[in-house]
């Protein structure tokens, strides 16, 4: 009987420290070719893309108004792309603020990822002004290192 108890604990005891351990392996930082990010670390890139994506938005629609695509199906499209981006890292910034597990969040970033790169050729097709590039730049350079941290395809 005693043997049994003592068996019964040892079992309990390892698969709490299973528990445990995976616990604490969910919360460690995020490594990206070497670097190591912390979840505010993370955080405060997707901020950053929010807030980057907003603002290349409005110099976007203003250089497109000023090219030769003014006026056309193409301007709309490239608006309304410029418009699911700034929705798609929205809505990424609200679900990483909802959720523990990082793994959790990448559909999302890929789906910033994905519309981004319809963007970037635009971006690599014309020229829309030092304003806007340079904008475009600083969204494309975050946007990359969110797909390092969740190993998915950089816009190239």
């Amino acid at each position: 009987m005693k043997k049994n108890l003592f068996n019964l604990f040892a079992m309990l005891s390892g698969v709490m420290a299973v528990l445990v351990f995976a616990n604490v392996s969910n919360a460690q930082p995020r490594v990206a070719r070497g670097r190591v990010y912390t979840k505010e670390e993370v955080k405060q890139i997707i901020k950053n893309v929010e807030d980057r994506v907003d603002k290349f938005k409005k110099e976007f629609d203003k250089s497109l108004d000023h090219s030769v695509l003014n006026g056309s199906n193409r301007e709309d499209y490239l608006n309304d792309r410029a418009k699911d981006l700034e929705h798609a890292t929205d809505e990424l910034r609200r679900e990483f603020d909802k959720h523990d597990l990082w793994i959790e969040n990448k559909d999302e970033v890929r789906k910033c990822l994905n519309i981004a790169q319809d963007i970037n050729v635009a971006m690599k097709n014309r020229h829309f002004g030092a304003v806007t590039e340079s904008n475009w730049a600083n969204v494309r350079y975050e946007l990359n290192t969110l797909a390092k941290i969740y190993n998915l395809p950089t816009i190239r």
